[in-house]
């Protein structure tokens, strides 16, 4: 789900789209479906046993948990550890990902998965705008273990050129924007096409977002990382 950070001063304008993409999820803070509105947190002991870390399902997968540094628009560590952790189903299919990007010489690099809705709150304290913040009283994809931040790195874990850093949040960020260098844009390319082809959705507005497949099903978390025993 979105992060948030004050909205930018962008001297681009968007342009028509060039490079259509297969499942794009408009911005999803505005208005919540009724299946976000339906579903509370669930009890910590079940919610926790639902949970897997990347780490034990596909290792190659390279982490850098931007919201355990201060590296991230909070500039400040949210987590206590710098782990990625997501519903088995959507981690199984990040994998499939993973070996798909390696054909190409090419692999994945995660920025956020499953974020406790405790950070949540602290994100709309700082930000109470749903444009760029999930309400925590209607929850993050994030917050349900069943969305992912994720960026391309090359078989040497260097991290590839995109239109954006994560956690830009101007037009340069959306799926869209035509500008930058031509190298950016088709990384951002490979990127959503892999994600898609493996049933990914996209968030319009952030090319590293995606939703997992059926992450209606899955309710919101509320346990510290260092809980979880995956």
């Amino acid at each position: 789900m979105v992060a948030c950070q004050m909205p930018p001063t962008n001297p681009f304008a968007s342009q028509s789209v060039a490079e259509p993409v297969s499942q794009v999820a408009s911005e999803p803070n505005a208005t919540a479906s009724p299946a976000e509105k339906a579903l509370p947190p669930q009890p910590a002991n079940t919610a926790a046993s639902q949970l897997v870390d990347i780490r034990s399902i596909n290792p190659r997968i390279v982490l850098d948990i931007r919201y355990a540094t201060p590296n991230n628009f909070t500039h400040r560590s949210l987590y206590s550890q710098a782990r990625c952790l997501l519903r088995a189903a959507i981690a199984a299919d990040l994998s499939q990902v993973q070996a798909s990007l390696e054909a190409q010489g090419l692999g994945l690099k995660v920025y956020d998965c499953y974020r406790p809705l405790a950070v949540q709150r602290k994100m709309w304290q700082l930000m109470p705008d749903s444009r760029y913040v999930a309400n925590p009283a209607v929850g993050s994809r994030h917050n349900r273990g069943s969305a992912v931040d994720v960026t391309l790195v090359d078989r040497t874990g260097r991290e590839l050129e995109m239109p954006t850093d994560f956690d830009d949040f101007s037009d340069r960020a959306h799926l869209e924007y035509q500008g930058g260098s031509a190298q950016s844009r088709r990384h951002r390319q490979i990127l959503q096409q892999a994600m898609n082809q493996q049933g990914f959705i996209s968030l319009s507005t952030e090319w590293w977002h995606f939703d997992g497949q059926n992450w209606q099903q899955y309710q919101v978390m509320d346990v510290p990382l260092e809980k979880v025993k995956a």
